[in-house]
């Protein structure tokens, strides 16, 4: 067996490696966009669009403005909002500008906002008013001295006037807040003509931004992510898709949040580098106005996850769509379903390619191949310049086979540099430059990688391991299952024992029907023993199931 199978199963024009110094920080990957596309759209918002000239114009005034606070460079500035069309303008700003970015989510509770400001040290934040009586709790807690407040209609002109007595007055959904010496963003924008951003040294190696993890291990932590690691994904993502990144002449759809490491990367990075228009969805829960903006904007590739898949195939007007646009399908963040990705298929007449990766590697880490080599079930091949291995408890690499299941370690440029301020924690996850994911699986003997679960997730039955995913991809064949999640619970006699929470498609399903399903798929310790109907299941902003929020009772 040669070292890496993998490699001689790439995709036609696919190198093995990329050179990750090509350009030594991501501000000169995204200067030489901004040059070669000048005149091309680069964001579309709520039929607002941008030019890459404006983006970069703006983006110079903001950035100026950041320094003009007497913000230096490696200052942590945190981004709080949902995909406006502010995000890119500040993202480039403070990257322009030489500050490490703190992206957050802004459902964030005011805890939550406390423990990620506290930890990174952040000294600034642009946020969405909607969530500005949250910051208002807790800012007296933090370094944050510079407050820039936005709205959803800010950037928009008459319409956003609209919009934002909608948003405030009519949905009311802008809690009332006082935060003193803020400044909203067009000000900023308007007060940054007046400067010019200072030159700073930086390289490969410095850090850009924190990304927090989603805290599924404990504590949530800033992984820290460098120049090099964010221009090696943003080029290995380039790579992987080079057949269908027309060069000037790609429409994206982004429904994930660019403060996600998923969207961050693929859309903000990867897809803006080859001159692409990403048509920015502010709600990708908002499945009318998702479904609207697809249709005015014909999209070449869309980016998601399986519960957003799954919801839109539900959805009655999703299927009137014309998808005659769409070259690829790109599915990450959570396992992509059997059942959702041949439904996919045979309504849009284009598969779902999935891919894997964690935030602490940038986060692509595997892809599978477009189109008709795609092999629905596993996570794909490592990306260029990749490396992947099963190792057991020990950190011994395995063999390929099912029968040979470990954690999965990788390798690569990607990798981050670290876990900010907690070397311990960093020591734990990355050992001899491998990063341990956490996630178990197995190499078949051509390359291809298929996980079977998250290490953490895995139910222990009676001696036996049972993983989730399984369980939640038969259920997801049944036709009256609209959603699940399954769990370990504590039991007597066999440690633990299967317990799925179902969401119903057909009102009619019962308990005694998913049992008998399951009993006709899986073998007899990985059937549920309990079954608990919702009516929906938590999940995060991006869509990702909470399977700890209901492992623990909520």
């Amino acid at each position: 067996m040669i070292d890496k199978p993998w490699l001689q199963h790439y995709p036609a024009g696919v190198p093995a490696n990329i050179d990750p110094e090509l350009y030594p920080r991501v501000i000169d990957a995204l200067d030489e966009c901004f040059k070669k596309y000048s005149h091309l759209p680069a964001f579309v918002y709520m039929g607002k669009t941008l030019t890459f000239r404006e983006v970069d114009e703006m983006s110079r005034h903001f950035g100026a403005y950041l320094q003009s606070r007497g913000l230096e460079p490696g200052d942590r500035v945190a981004l709080m909002m949902p995909n406006l069309i502010q995000y890119p303008i500040a993202l480039f700003g403070c990257l322009r500008a030489g500050l490490v970015l703190v992206n957050t989510n802004p459902l964030y509770t005011p805890r939550e906002m406390r423990h990620q400001f506290v930890d990174s040290g952040a000294k600034a934040i642009i946020i969405v008013e909607n969530f500005a009586a949250n910051l208002q709790q807790i800012i007296g807690e933090t370094q944050i001295k510079t407050v820039i407040v936005t709205s959803i209609g800010e950037m928009l002109g008459f319409k956003g006037w609209v919009v934002n007595l909608v948003v405030r007055h009519i949905k009311k959904m802008v809690p009332k807040f006082n935060l003193p010496n803020t400044v909203n963003f067009k000000t900023a924008l308007k007060q940054g003509r007046q400067f010019t951003i200072k030159p700073f040294q930086s390289g490969p190696d410095d850090v850009v931004a924190l990304q927090y993890t989603g805290g599924t291990t404990g504590v949530s932590k800033g992984a820290m992510l460098t120049n090099r690691n964010l221009v090696a994904n943003m080029m290995q993502i380039r790579a992987w898709l080079s057949q269908v990144l027309t060069e000037g002449e790609l429409t994206a759809l982004c429904p994930l949040p660019l403060y996600h490491i998923f969207a961050f990367t693929v859309n903000c990075l990867a897809f803006m580098n080859c001159g692409a228009r990403n048509v920015l969805i502010v709600n990708a829960r908002d499945l009318k106005a998702l479904i609207k903006e697809w249709r005015k904007n014909p999209p070449d590739i869309v980016i998601g996850l399986n519960t957003l898949f799954n919801a839109l195939l539900n959805h009655p007007d999703f299927a009137s769509l014309n998808f005659s646009s769409v070259k690829a399908t790109v599915g990450g963040g959570m396992a992509v379903q059997r059942a959702v990705a041949e439904r996919w298929q045979q309504v849009t007449g284009c598969g779902i390619t999935e891919g894997w990766g964690l935030t602490e590697s940038s986060p692509v880490l595997t892809v599978n191949p477009l189109g008709a080599n795609a092999r629905i079930g596993t996570i794909g091949m490592p990306v260029p310049s990749t490396d992947l291995r099963v190792a057991d408890e020990q950190g011994n690499p395995l063999p390929p086979g099912p029968e040979n299941v470990g954690e999965l370690h990788a390798k690569g440029p990607q990798i981050m540099k670290g876990y900010w301020q907690r070397p311990d924690e960093t020591a734990k996850t990355i050992k001899d430059g491998w990063l341990c994911t956490g996630d178990m699986g197995f190499m078949h003997p051509d390359g291809f990688f298929q996980i079977v679960d998250r290490k953490k997730d895995m139910i222990l039955v009676s001696g036996f391991n049972v993983y989730p995913n399984e369980v939640e991809d038969v259920l997801a064949m049944h036709p009256k299952v609209l959603e699940s999640c399954a769990v370990g619970v504590p039991d007597e006699k066999s440690s633990e024992v299967v317990k799925v929470f179902v969401v119903k498609k057909d009102p009619s399903l019962t308990e005694e029907e998913i049992i008998a399903h399951c009993r006709a798929n899986l073998t007899a310790y990985k059937v549920p023993k309990h079954i608990e109907f919702r009516s929906e299941l938590p999940k995060t902003n991006v869509g990702k199931i909470l399977r700890r929020a209901l492992r623990d009772g909520n």
